[in-house]
């Protein structure tokens, strides 16, 4: 329907003189301004300098729209131009609703388009915490919301297993190997802390045996790295299933390094003429494309920064065939992103090729009071910890109620709550009543067909309703668009609070046949709408609560 609409406004745009004219076709907040709304006629005005009113009527005599289309027309306010649909667009949009069912809001424009998205990424050096939750399910979302429009999505998870935080852990366990096996060692400076490490040691020794313990120091660190990298994998492993997020590849930063695939992207750089030697250390032209200065690859000592194994994994990415990678990062990445930009458009690649969406810190709230640690990280809030305490279905709508690069307060109270306080409860509360109906009357869902008698329909909650569900495969398509899949939870809150209107104000079963039967037509459609967009953000969506 708006996309009939908005390519008639282009049309007449371009009539009027301006060809690709950008202009804004929208959904009035206020529904007495119609169902649709345009300030096409103000921006031409704008560009013309004439009176927006008048530009306005040249627009309406100049649009022609099927006749089916739109009921009625009114320019309002300093030259909008609202539109209200025509009952039969309504009555053909709940038909596709019903039709599509599971897969209504799925598109197909991104159809052809292999798109990596890369997110949570972790260090293996100890428990996830509630940041990288929030990347998880803003990840997971975005890779969903490509899904359904048509995109064929990998998700990927990077694990940093090289470099001097991997050699802290080994050290680290090492010591509490030691410990538990009765002998004094000391964690290194800058090791690591937490209860998890002595849990690992006592694993280890259960596996290897009390022997272990008595290694010579070097053999013991060099396996204590790899027992602690495996250990600590599978917990992140056992922590991300349990969310509801599972990964198509695993990629190992270490083996970047022994594939030769590191100094293989070197010599390309190098060979383009992309780098040179200064002060003893190798460096990256990137100020030639656009960065602020130049970056350093190899330091004088001879090792590597982490922009060198990052540009060889995002090569990597390229050549397994990619034409768009996503990676989630945390908002303290951010200045690492104009460098990485010209790393790859040094490489020739598009600017399409990569982006990054940004995660911003997480704050756990308990009685007003930020919860600061748990026992078994020592430094801060377990993933699992708050999973297990609020549910992982209010964890990943919390986590996703907000735009990712905007700091977030969890509030463990409100998500534990069994009222319409709780957002999530609000939400799956909303579908389960709509279920209610179905089994006071005794009928599956699927058993109520046919086409919606909008004359059936008295009551302005039963056109509200309507119109809401009808919005939904344009939030997706706009979720997906823009990568946000607050969007969606936004939605489903506001077709929530639809939902109960209309079912506190309005009677569905003991009605006339003619209202009951359409009455049920329209809780079937606003089922399958709840479903999917709870399906969408990976949140079940329960027929009693």
């Amino acid at each position: 329907m708006s996309e009939t609409l908005r390519a008639e406004l282009s049309r007449v745009a371009a009539r009027l003189g301006a060809d690709g004219l950008d202009f804004v076709l929208e959904r009035p907040r206020d529904a007495g301004h119609g169902d649709l709304a345009t300030n096409l006629a103000m921006v031409l005005a704008r560009r013309d300098r004439a009176n927006p009113r008048k530009t306005a009527e040249r627009v309406l005599q100049e649009l022609k729209l099927p006749p089916d289309l739109i009921a009625r027309t009114e320019i309002a306010g300093p030259g909008f131009i609202n539109f209200w649909l025509a009952g039969t667009q309504l009555s053909a949009a709940h038909r596709k609703i019903l039709d599509a069912d599971k897969e209504y809001g799925q598109a197909r424009w991104g159809a052809g388009l292999k798109v990596n998205v890369e997110f949570v990424s972790a260090n293996p050096t100890g428990p996830l915490h509630v940041g990288h939750g929030r990347g998880a399910a803003l990840g997971d979302a975005i890779a969903s919301l490509l899904q359904w429009t048509g995109h064929a999505v990998t998700r990927e998870f990077y694990v940093n297993d090289a470099g001097v935080q991997i050699d802290k852990l080994a050290q680290s366990l090492w010591a509490r190997v030691r410990q538990e096996a009765g002998y004094p060692a000391e964690i290194p400076e800058g090791g690591y802390h937490g209860e998890y490490l002595r849990e690992n040691a006592r694993q280890v020794l259960a596996q290897e045996g009390r022997q272990f313990a008595d290694l010579p120091t070097e053999e013991g660190v060099r396996r204590c790295r790899d027992l602690a990298i495996r250990l600590q994998r599978e917990e992140q492993n056992r922590d991300l299933k349990d969310f509801g997020v599972t990964f198509d590849v695993i990629t190992s930063e270490q083996t970047a390094y022994d594939s030769g695939s590191v100094d293989r992207t070197l010599a390309l750089l190098a060979s383009r003429g992309l780098t040179y030697e200064s002060e003893g250390a190798l460096w990256l032209r990137t100020t030639n494309f656009g960065d602020d200065k130049d970056r350093v690859l190899r330091k004088g000592d001879g090792t590597l920064t982490y922009l060198a194994p990052d540009i060889a994994y995002h090569v990597d990415k390229h050549d397994r065939g990619f034409d768009r990678v996503i990676d989630v990062w945390g908002a303290d990445h951010h200045g690492y992103i104009p460098r990485m930009q010209a790393a790859l458009a040094a490489l020739g690649y598009s600017s399409e090729f990569f982006d990054v969406e940004l995660v911003q810190l997480v704050r756990v709230v308990r009685g007003g009071e930020e919860v600061r640690m748990s026992k078994r990280s020592g430094e801060f809030v377990t993933l699992r910890d708050l999973y297990e305490e609020v549910g992982v279905d209010a964890a990943r709508y919390f986590f996703l109620m907000t735009k990712g690069a905007t700091p977030l307060d969890f509030d463990v109270e409100k998500a534990k709550k069994q009222t319409d306080e709780n957002p999530i409860f609000y939400v799956q509360m909303a579908h389960a009543r709509l279920n209610g109906i179905f089994r006071t009357a005794q009928r599956e869902p699927d058993s109520v067909t046919g086409e919606l008698d909008l004359g059936a329909l008295p009551a302005l909650e039963d056109t509200e309703l309507l119109k809401k569900l009808v919005q939904f495969p344009e939030i997706v398509d706009k979720a997906a668009r823009e990568r946000e899949p607050h969007r969606v939870t936004v939605y489903l809150h506001e077709l929530a609070g639809i939902v109960h209107g209309w079912y506190h104000r309005t009677r569905t079963l003991g009605e006339e046949a003619s209202t009951e039967r359409a009455r049920l037509l329209l809780a079937r459609a606003a089922r399958i709408v709840l479903s999917n967009g709870l399906a969408l953000l990976g949140i079940s969506a329960p027929d009693r609560m």
